[in-house]
């Protein structure tokens, strides 16, 4: 009996070592010279046990929560900054001076109105609950005020009306607040204690619920009695407060009080000097001022004046009999005692930040040498070799002889002309049948005229005929782009090779190449670059976080002497618009290209085209400018958008100055009635000049002949010549075939064409052309101010635009 043997495939296991000792010598020459782990890492982790793992995580809380409760005894307090509440209206029906007048009680504190005796805003200071307020008011219908004042404002009170909430300018109101980021807020209802005593309870539980979509998990206070308007100030001054990130890292001011001393040279010009307390982080004088709608200054000093609202009132001892005190306002101290300590710090020039937005380019930079005699002779002997042209000609004949010879493709050409007007005929014919059959229907029709009312004529009156002209046009292209996206007509009159001469074929729009500084506009010289924006970024933020900035710090009452601030500044503060600055970051002065991620408002439904002038509300900056739109991808290259798509996320790329994200974006369009209707909202992705917008262009034909895979093609061009300088580039079909050009057929811009499959005749054949478009230069800091938001039907009269 033959005995049993394994095969190949028997398991093996592992044998057991048997305790064997391994010594320190044999394991480092297993190791091989390579380090353990703890050796390499900088940082070695300490394992700890349970209990200390949970007193680490008790201390890391202890420190978040006292950090939470410093800022909120902060805000507010003897030495910080006054907590500053924006009170918006959300319907037509609140009464604001109401509102106001139940605030200002005498009893809380002491109250004291601005400057310039407006009622619009007041201070108060509320010694009881060591406390003060800065109310300030806007109405929903001043758009760019409530969105300027709500980026500085720490509280934003809305004010409901019982029945309906907020109208239609309310909600619109409160869609920019959302797309721009709210701060803290705070919902109070005016009007409920003037309802009859058993409607109250159903009215506060509709509007509970109505109010749910917009805020959810909010409670709603009311605001009719002295005392209700008590616990909404101590709801105010509990609350815990939200933070934006846009304005968290600057240094920002809203001004109490404005004073402009013009310049000698010139009255236009001129020192203005705004006061009031420092927020965000500590200011700086050698950095750049950015004063909201009116663009960027140089500060020369900072002064350091009394606080004239002090939650308590100063005492000042007598030298002579110190147990005597005396209390002062701040108004009433001696200007002798401050005169040393009123300059706070005076600018360096030497660090003092540079006003250049824009780099100077030198038009010799890239000029081209006179060539050497040596490369003029490589160039002769080059061209001689490519110049070279094989050609089989009889024997005997000499090389000018053989310079006449046409070659095989130069003697077919009087077939195809004979053939295309052949079928240039039957076409005209077709035509004329056609234009016959409908002037035998027009003969059968008959048009009645009916009656016009009168309201017709005076509504006609209304309509601007121009503008609704336009917006036709505009809705027209729209859908023509949605059915047939990037195709165009080859012209007739043009040859297609110098229309689209600065198109390239590419064999895959996401893997072939293509150098981001190539063929750049004059425009790229003037602006600046980053080498790596992502590390800038966080390195500068890194300094805000741990570096100590000499100069105001937060919650000091202060007063800014710009420089060279045009006296407009001065005269629009005095109209009772908002006067706020921010202090700008390094290099946020300078110009890029910035690329914003946006949204289509769900309101907004005319067709906005690309390069058409929109209004920019980017972070704590607001500009005009005209911007390229394309897909948000992944990819190192992405397609052009010729209108602004509802369905998908789209990508803005405008010139403007440099901004460090996160911040968010808001896009307006003016109409032709002076109004500013928001199109779309979204937030910053970064600030990069290399991020490439590759425009598409397609060529369409139709098939003519069908022989399997090979069809003649015709309608795509229509000149020999175009035929043959577009023969390298791939073709494509509707339905997935794919091809190239063979050669031409006659001189009308037929051509034969091979494909990988069978064509089928109601196929349609295409050709992709690409080429890198840039925004156009348009950028302008001055916004003109809107007409007041109302809700009407919105016709805008926009110019039209070149698409190239």
């Amino acid at each position: 009996m033959a005995a049993h043997r394994s095969g190949p495939l028997k398991q093996q296991n592992k044998p057991h070592k048997g305790g064997r000792h391994r010594g320190r010598g044999s394991a480092q020459r297993d190791g091989k010279g390579r380090l353990a782990l703890k050796t390499l890492s900088k940082k070695v982790r300490k394992d700890l046990s349970k209990v200390d793992q949970r007193h680490r995580a008790s201390q890391l809380r202890k420190q978040k929560k006292e950090a939470v409760l410093a800022e909120k005894r902060q805000l507010g307090s003897k030495d910080g900054p006054p907590h500053q509440v924006l009170v918006v209206p959300l319907h037509n029906r609140i009464s604001l001076s109401e509102a106001f007048r139940l605030l200002q009680d005498r009893d809380t504190g002491t109250v004291h109105l601005n400057e310039w005796g407006s009622t619009h805003s007041f201070m108060l200071l509320c010694p009881r609950l060591k406390h003060r307020w800065f109310f300030t008011s806007a109405r929903p219908g001043d758009l760019h005020t409530v969105l300027d004042m709500a980026k500085v404002a720490d509280t934003i009170l809305f004010l409901l009306d019982p029945l309906e909430g907020w109208d239609s300018t309310g909600d619109y109101c409160l869609s920019c607040l959302f797309a721009q980021g709210l701060p803290t807020y705070t919902l109070a209802v005016q009007g409920v204690s003037g309802l009859p005593l058993k409607k109250q309870t159903d009215v506060r539980k509709k509007l509970s619920k109505a109010v749910e979509k917009r805020f959810p998990d909010d409670k709603l206070l009311l605001l009719d009695t002295q005392q209700e308007a008590g616990m909404l100030l101590r709801q105010l001054a509990n609350q815990k407060q939200r933070h934006l990130a846009f304005r968290d890292r600057h240094a920002y001011l809203f001004a109490h009080a404005v004073d402009f001393v013009p310049s000698e040279e010139n009255n236009l010009l001129g020192t203005l000097k705004i006061s009031g307390y420092v927020r965000g982080q500590a200011l700086n004088v050698n950095n750049l001022l950015h004063i909201v709608g009116h663009g960027d200054f140089q500060m020369k000093q900072i002064d350091a004046p009394v606080d004239p609202f002090p939650l308590n009132p100063r005492v000042i001892r007598s030298p002579k009999d110190p147990g005597m005190a005396m209390e002062i306002c701040a108004t009433d101290a001696v200007v002798d005692m401050e005169e040393d300590l009123k300059v706070l710090m005076k600018a360096d020039p030497e660090r003092q930040e540079s006003l250049q937005t824009e780099v100077i380019p030198d038009p010799m930079e890239g000029e081209q040498t006179w060539p050497t005699e040596e490369e003029l002779s490589e160039a002769n002997d080059l061209l001689k070799e490519t110049s070279k042209v094989v050609k089989k000609v009889p024997k005997g004949t000499s090389s000018y002889q053989a310079e006449w010879i046409l070659d095989e493709d130069g003697e077919s050409g009087g077939e195809g002309d004979e053939y295309d007007d052949i079928e240039r005929e039957d076409f005209m014919e077709e035509e004329s049948q056609d234009e016959g059959s409908e002037k035998e229907e027009e003969e059968e029709c008959e048009t009645v005229t009916l009656g016009e009312s009168v309201h017709d004529d005076l509504y006609d009156e209304k309509v601007d005929e121009e503008a609704e002209g336009k917006m036709l046009e505009k809705y027209k292209q729209e859908r023509l782009e949605e059915m047939f996206p990037d195709e165009v007509d080859t012209p007739r009159d043009v040859a297609a090779r110098i229309r689209f001469q600065k198109y390239r074929g590419l064999k895959s729009f996401r893997t072939s190449p293509w150098d981001p500084k190539e063929n750049l506009p004059q425009d790229y010289a003037r602006i600046f670059q980053f080498q790596n924006f992502i590390n800038t970024r966080r390195r500068i933020f890194k300094e805000i976080e741990e570096k100590e900035v000499e100069g105001a710090e937060v919650g000091w009452y202060v007063t800014l002497h710009v420089s060279e601030v045009p006296v407009s500044v001065v005269e629009h503060f005095k109209r009772g618009a908002p006067l706020i600055a921010f202090s700008l970051l390094p290099h946020e002065q300078k110009m890029s290209v910035l690329n914003m991620v946006v949204s289509r408002h769900a309101g907004s439904t005319e067709p906005v085209k690309a390069k058409e002038e929109l209004i920019f509300h980017c972070g704590f900056r607001r500009f005009r400018a005209s911007p390229l739109f394309s897909q948000h991808t992944a990819a190192d290259k992405h397609k052009f958008q010729r209108f602004l798509t509802a369905d998908s996320a789209l990508v803005v790329t405008v010139y403007a100055p440099i901004t460090f994200p996160p911040a968010s974006v808001l896009l307006f369009k003016q109409n032709s009635n002076g109004m500013h209707s928001l199109i779309a909202t979204g937030y910053l992705l970064s600030v990069d000049p290399d991020r490439m917008v590759i425009k598409r262009v397609v060529l369409s034909g139709h098939p003519f002949k069908i022989f399997t895979k090979m069809a003649v093609v015709r309608y795509m061009f229509f000149n020999r010549e175009d035929v043959l300088w577009f023969k390298p580039v791939e073709l494509r079909t509707k339905w997935g075939r794919r091809g190239h050009i063979k050669e031409p057929l006659g001189t009308h811009g037929h051509m034969k064409c091979s494909f990988d499959g069978k064509l089928k005749s109601q196929d349609t054949v295409l050709m992709n052309l690409y080429k890198r478009v840039f925004p156009k230069w348009t950028y302008d800091p001055y916004v003109p101010e809107p007409v007041p938001w109302v809700k009407s039907e919105i016709s805008s009269t926009v110019p039209e635009m070149d698409m190239e």
